[in-house]
């Protein structure tokens, strides 16, 4: 894998309104160099409702991050250092979970919100669901109709007989 690195900052400069397609780009960029770790399912649960399940044995909650800015999520793991009353060091025959910092970041869809995370058996689940502003959603309109009158008659007639 090459270590090619892109600056998109020119688009920035030159392309008015377009700030965010050039972000995704730099997202893409970014992803493409992302080894992969912490394993992750994205799961449609609903109609508009989704869930994100992140794989983070050996991590507390206290080590865990959220974090939801203009469409793009961010869940970091900062290992916390070992205790300084821990004084027996301990000695690997294999080491097979990963006890490293990690980020990962998930590009969300407009209006998807987070609506809560739960930390369970080594498995981070991050609840998300698209909520429409009102002004947004289809709505019926009531169409008008002039209310009939009789033939030949107008409303002063009626008021005289």
């Amino acid at each position: 894998m090459t270590d090619a690195y892109y600056d998109f900052s020119p688009l920035y400069r030159s392309a008015v309104g377009f700030d965010r397609m050039a972000r995704l780009l730099e997202a893409a960029q970014r992803n493409g160099q992302e080894n992969g770790w912490p394993p992750y399912n994205i799961e449609s649960t609903g109609e508009s409702t989704y869930q994100i399940e992140v794989a983070v044995a050996g991590f507390k909650a206290d080590e865990l991050s959220i974090e939801a800015r203009e469409n793009q999520l961010t869940v970091a793991g900062r290992k916390a250092a070992n205790d300084a009353g821990d004084s027996t060091e301990r000695t690997f025959l294999h080491r097979g979970l990963a006890e490293r910092d990690f980020e990962r970041r998930f590009q969300l869809a407009d209006y998807v919100v987070v609506k809560g995370a739960d930390l369970a058996n080594g498995l981070l689940t991050i609840d998300l669901a698209r909520e429409l502003p009102e002004a947004l959603k289809p709505r019926q309109i009531e169409i008008n109709q002039p209310k009939p009158t009789l033939e030949g008659k107008s409303a002063k007639s009626n008021k005289a007989a």
